[in-house]
């Protein structure tokens, strides 16, 4: 049953897919055309399937695997099944839901947090960072913060792009969160420069740590809700 199932839904992504949104995809990394309101909208329609997400995952195709992300159920996963999921997912799209959507939700999420924070791999180590900037913002009791910034301070200016982007956003969110961190969170970020010239959109705010938690600070501020 479930072969004909993932034939079905594969017959289906294949005829999702668009030249125009694969260029798109293409230029972040994503190798797949398929516009990704379509994909949720086909994930809405199949529902939860742990067992369909798990063959899917296991196509190695990249609309499949986000797909399987969208419809399978997150604490289903064991720990050594998420950790084997994180070193296969190389499609930025991919590991960036996988990271999101499943193992923020896992039982196993601190765990694989300290084990992937540390791993020589650094889009591994790049999940292990995500998920410690979680923490940062939501659960920071326990974190030693001021170990982090002299983690960040001394090796994200050489990480490879999707580890110092990972860093960068850690960085931050520690001088949003935390005030007493703020004045230094900003000083490293101005020291190391790192996306200082990113291109950003209008209306957008800058990825550039200094200007990203200048700017939420001002927001917080101005919120009467805050």
């Amino acid at each position: 049953m479930t072969e004909t199932t993932v034939a079905q839904v594969m017959a289906e992504l294949a005829e999702l897919e668009d030249p125009r949104a694969r260029e798109v995809n293409e230029r972040h990394g994503d190798d797949h055309g398929v516009n990704l309101g379509k994909l949720r909208a086909l994930a809405k329609r199949l529902k939860t399937q742990q067992e369909l997400a798990r063959a899917l995952w296991a196509t190695g195709d990249t609309a499949a695997r986000l797909l399987a992300l969208l419809i399978c159920r997150p604490k289903a996963f064991g720990r050594d099944e998420l950790d084997a999921m994180v070193r296969a997912a190389r499609s930025p799209k991919v590991h960036d839901w996988l990271v999101n959507y499943v193992v923020k939700k896992s039982p196993y999420a601190e765990e694989l947090r300290q084990v992937w924070s540390a791993d020589p791999d650094p889009v591994v180590a790049s999940a292990g960072w995500a998920l410690t900037t979680e923490r940062v913002a939501k659960r920071p009791a326990g974190l030693d913060l001021a170990g982090l910034l002299d983690v960040i301070a001394a090796e994200m200016r050489d990480a490879p792009d999707r580890l110092q982007w990972a860093m960068n956003n850690c960085l931050a969110q520690i001088g949003i969160e935390h005030a007493e961190h703020r004045a230094r969170a900003i000083d490293i970020g101005e020291r190391l420069a790192v996306l200082k010239d990113y291109p950003t959109s209008p209306g957008c705010t800058s990825p550039y740590a200094p200007t990203w938690i200048s700017e939420m600070v001002r927001r917080q501020q101005e919120s009467p809700s805050r």
